[in-house]
């Protein structure tokens, strides 16, 4: 049946709330996130954003909101998760996916996102660094995806080729293996990663 104008017009009207408050979502993650003091976080997130996309192009506003604000506590200075207080990596790496979760379930409350989007894309975040299900590997995949396509060359400039090598090996080993082609595929100005990243997929490998 062809919808009257009236119910369409109250179609519309249903739909724009939501609209609204995905896109209250995302400019308030990219406004944060462009104030980080971790001078690579801006283009992660969109290029996270991006690998999601590319590696599954039904992704959902959930998906794609995680995508953009999974690593939003590291933009916030007073509530930034510090590895010096870890002496596990993974255990600071948990603790910086729960307070990502934490800080963009405020966001989303603020914005008026809906409870289920708020829950799902919280559980996301929560799980982005060790996966689990299908939305949670794949946002996994797409952050170390993009630690590689676009984060590396700058953590290289702040630390030293041991500890580049040690974060690479950390990167590739909870990557899917039928994804280390687009690592392969990668290109560097700095010859030195070039060969580093390839000498740890041979080793990885």
């Amino acid at each position: 049946n062809i919808l009257s104008f009236y119910e369409m017009y109250k179609l519309k009207l249903s739909f724009v709330p939501k609209m609204n408050s995905i896109h209250c979502v995302k400019k308030k993650i990219e406004s944060i996130i462009a104030s980080s003091d971790v001078p690579e976080d801006p283009i992660h997130s969109s290029n996270t954003c991006e690998w999601v996309v590319k590696l599954d192009p039904k992704a959902d506003e959930s998906l794609q909101i995680a995508a953009l604000g999974h690593d939003i506590e590291r933009a916030v200075k007073d509530r930034k998760v510090l590895q010096k207080d870890y002496k596990d990596y993974d255990q600071f790496k948990e603790a910086h996916a729960i307070n990502s979760a934490v800080i963009l379930k405020e966001i989303m409350s603020a914005c008026k996102l809906n409870e289920k989007m708020v829950k799902n894309i919280s559980e996301m975040v929560r799980a982005h660094e060790t996966g689990g299900n299908k939305k949670t590997s794949l946002l996994q995949n797409a952050d170390t995806l993009s630690f590689f396509a676009v984060s590396l060359p700058f953590y290289y400039t702040r630390n030293d080729r041991e500890e580049t090598k040690r974060r690479c090996f950390w990167g590739l080993k909870r990557l899917s293996l039928d994804l280390y082609h687009f690592v392969i595929e990668c290109q560097y100005k700095n010859k030195d990663i070039e060969a580093l990243v390839k000498s740890c997929i041979v080793q990885c490998n």
